[in-house]
């Protein structure tokens, strides 16, 4: 699923060439891509029709588009492979286009919501004073927004009782931090995946949330991650940030800073990349 970048450079992408465009009509291809808005098709290609969309915005891994006035809001959920893309009008369709956009202004081309797997899916919904869409209210902020609350994300970790990993992945905590840069915040902060939350302290916090910014930040620069050709940006290209990876996928490559083979354990229904000398486990009982 795609995580805070590469859900960040498909906003940027849609600021650039969706924001501020007037829907002129709204294509539902198959229901089950929009099967969060529970008025069903018709009802979201109505809504829409006509309406202008503002700047993109984004928390965490969701992002959304302001509809006019900013009352509502067209929120968008990439899910395992769910692509927005931006395409010339009459080129032909891609095998599993899920909704189509067309604007009034037609020389700027068509938005495609494209989703071979139909795990993710476009709503439309109420927003909050701020914009905010109000399913997703109780995601927290990321470590990217200016108002991202360092203190408070350390005392909620001292109070949650659980492992380091699980909180990072926790959006009610904070958001936007998924498998692959959970694994490589922890790598560079030397902490392994299974340490517990209370024994980390305020300046621990600090460092971890440091990193977890920093590896954002690159993959951000190159444009997020890809292994497959399911996340693309707007414009149909992959992210490489895969080729800077320092822990996720290594297993028994070593590690760049001891030289240990980094090691993977099964984590959750996924897997957890780390190296066993630099991110030592901790003690049992």
């Amino acid at each position: 699923m795609p995580e805070l970048p590469e859900v960040e450079v498909v906003r940027r992408g849609l600021e650039r060439w969706a924001g501020g465009r007037t829907i002129a009509a709204a294509e539902v291809l198959h229901p089950r891509a929009i099967r969060r808005h529970a008025a069903g098709p018709l009802d979201f290609a109505a809504r829409l029709a006509g309406r202008r969309i503002g700047t993109a915005r984004r928390r965490g891994k969701y992002l959304w588009l302001p509809v006019e006035d900013g009352s509502h809001a067209l929120l968008a959920h990439l899910g395992m492979s769910g692509q927005l893309l931006i395409q010339p009008s009459g080129i032909p369709d891609e095998r599993h286009l899920r909704v189509r956009f067309t604007f009034e202004d037609t020389d700027g081309g068509e938005l495609r919501f494209v989703d071979q797997r139909t795990f993710g899916g476009l709503s439309l919904h109420p927003a909050a004073e701020d914009g905010l869409p109000d399913v997703i209210a109780h995601i927290a902020r990321d470590p990217l927004d200016p108002a991202f609350d360092e203190a408070a994300f350390h005392t909620a970790l001292r109070r949650r009782r659980t492992t380091i990993k699980r909180a990072l992945l926790d959006q009610s905590l904070i958001s936007g931090v998924g498998n692959i840069y959970a694994d490589e915040a922890l790598w560079r902060s030397r902490l392994h995946y299974d340490r517990p939350t209370a024994t980390l302290t305020r300046a621990r916090t600090t460092e971890l949330v440091g990193h977890v910014r920093d590896v954002m930040t690159a993959a951000l620069a190159q444009g997020g991650t890809s292994f497959d050709s399911l996340y693309v940006n707007v414009n149909g290209e992959s992210g490489y940030f895969e080729r800077s990876l320092d822990a996720y996928g290594r297993e028994d490559e070593p590690c760049r800073r001891c030289g240990t083979p980094m090691r993977r354990s099964p984590w959750m229904n996924r897997s957890s990349y780390f190296c066993p000398r630099c991110q030592r486990a901790p003690r049992q009982g």
